[in-house]
């Protein structure tokens, strides 16, 4: 399998998984400005919507969107505990905090990003995002991850998408909860590898 992926951007999340759960992907670097693949290949030929991750399954087979491809990945080790079993509240659960992240987080990042976003438009991004991660507090309060104490996906796209917050001027002095978190998922081997592999981490 082949991950295509720009450093430090959402794809993070899939690679992390794929180093977590011990699934051999391939690497392959993405530039966005040029959607241009490291070997010169035109990334829309790879995925149409031009953005990461992309994950060549087999040949002709590319799965597309992080929180699809971060299930998958899982999925191919299921004893890694990444996802919890089918038909379990706690797969559900993790399911239903994918979607949270990707929907009111991940996309309110976004404009933050834009040099063409307005200064009081990113401020209300800012605020919007300080709500959300209330959310999240209060679900990390007493607890190692997300989904009861077992590092799962969720818990991979989180970290990857909070780690843009001093980037983008989002402070998170007053989360405590997700702080610690964020420490304890950064200092994990895997995590530490695939940090390494995008250049993140000398």
């Amino acid at each position: 399998m082949k991950l295509y992926y720009a450093p430090g951007a959402c794809s993070l999340s899939p690679h992390i998984v794929a180093r977590e759960a011990g699934v051999d992907v391939q690497l392959a670097k993405v530039d966005l400005r040029s959607h241009k693949v490291e070997d010169g290949a035109d990334y829309y030929g790879v995925n149409p919507k031009g953005y990461v991750p992309a994950l060549e399954v087999s040949q002709g087979q590319v799965l597309t969107e992080g929180p699809a491809i971060v299930q998958y990945l899982a999925d191919q080790k299921p004893q890694s505990g990444l996802m919890p079993a089918a038909g379990s509240l706690d797969r559900y659960r993790v399911a239903e905090t994918l979607a949270f992240i990707s929907s009111e987080i991940h996309k309110t990042y976004s404009p933050l990003f834009n040099p063409a976003t307005s200064a009081e438009f990113a401020e209300d991004r800012r605020g919007y995002l300080k709500k959300r991660y209330q959310v999240i507090e209060k679900q990390l309060q007493g607890r190692e991850y997300l989904v009861g104490n077992q590092f799962t996906v969720a818990d991979a796209y989180l970290f990857t998408v909070t780690s843009w917050a001093p980037h983008v001027k989002v402070d998170l002095a007053g989360f405590p909860n997700l702080q610690a978190f964020q420490q304890r998922v950064g200092a994990r081997p895997a995590v530490q590898t695939a940090l390494r592999e995008e250049g993140l981490l000398k």
